[in-house]
Protein backbone atom coordinates (compact mmCIF):
# COMPACT_ATOMS: atom_id res chain seq x y z
CA UNK A 1 0.00 0.00 0.00
CA UNK A 2 0.72 3.71 -0.53
CA UNK A 3 0.80 5.15 2.92
CA UNK A 4 1.60 8.90 3.56
CA UNK A 5 2.46 9.79 7.03
CA UNK A 6 1.90 13.87 7.59
CA UNK A 7 4.07 15.13 10.68
CA UNK A 8 5.95 12.41 10.45
CA UNK A 9 8.90 13.82 12.66
CA UNK A 10 6.61 13.75 16.01
CA UNK A 11 7.21 10.14 18.15
CA UNK A 12 4.04 8.57 17.37
CA UNK A 13 4.80 9.68 13.64
CA UNK A 14 8.33 8.37 13.34
CA UNK A 15 7.09 5.02 15.30
CA UNK A 16 4.05 4.63 12.81
CA UNK A 17 6.22 5.07 9.59
CA UNK A 18 8.31 2.90 11.16
CA UNK A 19 5.79 -0.33 11.66
CA UNK A 20 4.31 0.35 8.26
CA UNK A 21 7.90 0.66 6.54
CA UNK A 22 8.73 -2.96 8.23
CA UNK A 23 5.66 -4.48 6.42
CA UNK A 24 7.05 -3.71 3.35
CA UNK A 25 4.51 -0.71 2.51
CA UNK A 26 5.29 2.43 0.76
CA UNK A 27 5.27 4.93 2.95
CA UNK A 28 6.40 8.81 1.96
CA UNK A 29 6.77 10.63 5.30
CA UNK A 30 6.31 14.61 5.64
CA UNK A 31 7.81 17.06 7.81
CA UNK A 32 8.84 20.68 8.11
CA UNK A 33 11.89 19.69 9.62
CA UNK A 34 15.09 17.44 7.88
CA UNK A 35 14.09 13.61 7.89
CA UNK A 36 14.06 11.89 11.49
CA UNK A 37 11.76 8.76 9.95
CA UNK A 38 13.19 5.88 8.83
CA UNK A 39 11.52 6.37 5.34
CA UNK A 40 13.59 7.06 2.46
CA UNK A 41 10.81 9.09 0.69
CA UNK A 42 10.87 11.91 2.35
CA UNK A 43 9.56 15.47 1.61
CA UNK A 44 10.23 18.35 3.67
CA UNK A 45 6.91 20.71 3.67
CA UNK A 46 4.69 22.02 6.04
CA UNK A 47 1.43 20.41 6.65
CA UNK A 48 -0.81 23.96 5.72
CA UNK A 49 1.50 24.04 2.47
CA UNK A 50 0.21 20.59 1.42
CA UNK A 51 -1.98 20.58 -1.91
CA UNK A 52 -3.94 18.06 -3.68
CA UNK A 53 -1.37 16.92 -5.71
CA UNK A 54 0.86 16.47 -3.02
CA UNK A 55 -1.56 13.86 -1.36
CA UNK A 56 -2.24 12.21 -4.50
CA UNK A 57 -2.38 8.61 -5.36
CA UNK A 58 -2.06 7.68 -1.57
CA UNK A 59 -4.47 4.96 -0.16
CA UNK A 60 -4.25 6.10 3.27
CA UNK A 61 -2.77 9.40 4.86
CA UNK A 62 -2.05 9.26 8.83
CA UNK A 63 -2.51 12.80 10.34
CA UNK A 64 -0.01 12.82 13.18
CA UNK A 65 -0.34 16.10 13.84
CA UNK A 66 0.42 17.37 17.76
CA UNK A 67 0.14 20.65 19.47
CA UNK A 68 0.65 21.12 22.66
CA UNK A 69 0.80 24.79 23.88
CA UNK A 70 -2.21 26.37 24.82
CA UNK A 71 -1.79 29.10 21.79
CA UNK A 72 -1.46 26.33 19.59
CA UNK A 73 -4.64 24.27 20.73
CA UNK A 74 -6.74 25.71 17.51
CA UNK A 75 -4.67 23.73 15.10
CA UNK A 76 -5.69 20.47 15.82
CA UNK A 77 -9.03 21.75 14.31
CA UNK A 78 -7.09 24.25 11.65
CA UNK A 79 -4.70 20.97 10.56
CA UNK A 80 -7.99 18.86 10.48
CA UNK A 81 -9.66 21.27 8.18
CA UNK A 82 -7.04 22.10 5.78
CA UNK A 83 -6.27 18.42 4.92
CA UNK A 84 -10.14 17.27 4.64
CA UNK A 85 -10.21 20.09 2.03
CA UNK A 86 -7.23 18.84 0.18
CA UNK A 87 -8.34 15.36 0.01
CA UNK A 88 -12.38 16.18 -0.34
CA UNK A 89 -13.85 14.04 -2.70
CA UNK A 90 -11.05 11.31 -3.27
CA UNK A 91 -10.35 8.09 -2.28
CA UNK A 92 -7.85 8.48 0.18
CA UNK A 93 -8.62 7.06 3.62
CA UNK A 94 -7.13 9.41 6.36
CA UNK A 95 -6.51 8.38 9.71
CA UNK A 96 -6.01 10.66 12.56
CA UNK A 97 -3.99 10.42 15.87
CA UNK A 98 -6.30 11.31 18.30
CA UNK A 99 -6.61 11.82 21.88
CA UNK A 100 -8.41 9.95 24.48
CA UNK A 101 -10.16 13.09 26.62
CA UNK A 102 -13.00 12.32 24.30
CA UNK A 103 -13.78 8.82 24.92
CA UNK A 104 -17.37 8.30 25.92
CA UNK A 105 -17.85 6.83 29.81
CA UNK A 106 -21.37 5.70 29.57
CA UNK A 107 -23.27 4.04 27.35
CA UNK A 108 -25.69 6.90 26.41
CA UNK A 109 -22.61 8.93 25.09
CA UNK A 110 -23.61 11.62 27.50
CA UNK A 111 -20.23 12.32 29.62
CA UNK A 112 -16.71 11.94 28.88
CA UNK A 113 -13.31 11.08 29.84
CA UNK A 114 -12.57 14.48 29.95
CA UNK A 115 -15.68 15.32 32.17
CA UNK A 116 -14.59 13.47 35.51
CA UNK A 117 -13.63 15.68 37.91
CA UNK A 118 -9.95 13.17 38.49
CA UNK A 119 -9.31 14.55 34.82
CA UNK A 120 -6.13 16.58 35.29
CA UNK A 121 -6.76 20.16 34.26
CA UNK A 122 -3.50 21.04 32.83
CA UNK A 123 -4.68 18.26 29.89
CA UNK A 124 -8.04 19.98 30.01
CA UNK A 125 -7.79 22.76 27.18
CA UNK A 126 -5.50 20.12 25.10
CA UNK A 127 -8.67 17.23 25.75
CA UNK A 128 -11.14 19.80 24.56
CA UNK A 129 -9.34 20.63 21.23
CA UNK A 130 -8.95 17.56 20.47
CA UNK A 131 -12.55 16.58 21.02
CA UNK A 132 -13.38 19.93 19.02
CA UNK A 133 -11.97 18.62 15.77
CA UNK A 134 -13.36 15.41 16.28
CA UNK A 135 -17.02 16.88 16.57
CA UNK A 136 -16.04 18.79 13.33
CA UNK A 137 -14.89 15.79 11.69
CA UNK A 138 -17.95 14.12 12.19
CA UNK A 139 -19.54 16.69 10.07
CA UNK A 140 -17.01 15.55 6.96
CA UNK A 141 -19.35 13.96 4.35
CA UNK A 142 -16.67 13.78 1.12
CA UNK A 143 -13.76 12.43 2.87
CA UNK A 144 -13.38 8.85 4.16
CA UNK A 145 -11.82 9.35 7.90
CA UNK A 146 -10.98 7.62 10.68
CA UNK A 147 -10.22 9.27 13.80
CA UNK A 148 -8.09 6.90 16.64
CA UNK A 149 -8.09 7.20 19.93
CA UNK A 150 -5.29 5.58 22.09
CA UNK A 151 -5.65 4.75 25.66
CA UNK A 152 -5.90 7.48 28.86
CA UNK A 153 -2.30 6.43 29.14
CA UNK A 154 -0.61 7.06 26.21
CA UNK A 155 3.28 6.04 26.81
CA UNK A 156 5.27 7.54 24.37
CA UNK A 157 8.59 5.45 25.57
CA UNK A 158 6.61 2.51 26.75
CA UNK A 159 7.63 -0.71 25.27
CA UNK A 160 6.45 -2.57 22.17
CA UNK A 161 4.34 -5.45 23.12
CA UNK A 162 3.01 -6.75 20.33
CA UNK A 163 -0.43 -6.82 21.18
CA UNK A 164 -3.65 -4.76 21.42
CA UNK A 165 -7.03 -4.29 21.87
CA UNK A 166 -9.29 -2.19 19.56
CA UNK A 167 -12.53 -0.44 21.00
CA UNK A 168 -14.87 1.75 20.12
CA UNK A 169 -16.28 5.23 21.38
CA UNK A 170 -16.26 3.91 24.88
CA UNK A 171 -13.29 3.81 27.41
CA UNK A 172 -11.64 0.75 27.36
CA UNK A 173 -9.90 -0.50 30.09
CA UNK A 174 -7.55 -4.05 31.28
CA UNK A 175 -8.50 -6.32 33.46
CA UNK A 176 -6.66 -3.83 36.22
CA UNK A 177 -9.33 -1.55 35.05
CA UNK A 178 -6.35 0.56 33.50
CA UNK A 179 -6.49 2.22 30.24
CA UNK A 180 -3.23 2.02 28.97
CA UNK A 181 -1.12 1.25 25.70
CA UNK A 182 2.43 2.86 24.34
CA UNK A 183 3.16 4.63 21.43
CA UNK A 184 4.75 1.35 19.28
CA UNK A 185 1.76 -0.76 20.30
CA UNK A 186 -0.34 2.32 19.23
CA UNK A 187 1.40 1.87 15.95
CA UNK A 188 0.83 -1.90 14.89
CA UNK A 189 -2.87 -0.58 15.39
CA UNK A 190 -2.90 2.14 13.50
CA UNK A 191 -1.02 0.23 10.57
CA UNK A 192 -3.09 -2.89 11.52
CA UNK A 193 -6.07 -0.36 10.98
CA UNK A 194 -5.10 1.05 7.56
CA UNK A 195 -4.02 -2.31 5.87
CA UNK A 196 -7.65 -3.71 7.21
CA UNK A 197 -9.64 -0.84 5.66
CA UNK A 198 -13.44 -0.27 7.13
CA UNK A 199 -14.15 2.25 9.99
CA UNK A 200 -15.64 4.34 7.57
CA UNK A 201 -16.53 8.19 9.15
CA UNK A 202 -15.95 6.20 12.38
CA UNK A 203 -14.22 6.82 15.46
CA UNK A 204 -12.32 3.95 17.18
CA UNK A 205 -9.34 3.70 19.94
CA UNK A 206 -6.94 1.12 21.07
CA UNK A 207 -5.18 0.17 24.06
CA UNK A 208 -2.98 -2.30 25.39
CA UNK A 209 -4.16 -6.18 26.09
Amino acid sequence: MKIAVVCANGKAGRLIVKEAVSRGHEVTAFARSANQTVSQDFRQKDLFDLTAADLQGFDAVVDAFGAWQEQDLHLHSDSLKHLCKVLSGSDTRLYVVGGAGSLFVNKEHSAQVSDSPDFPAMFLPLARAQGKSLEELRAVTDVNWIFVSPACDFRADGARSGKYVLAGEELSVNDKGESIISYADYAIGMVDLIEQGGHNKERVSLRGA
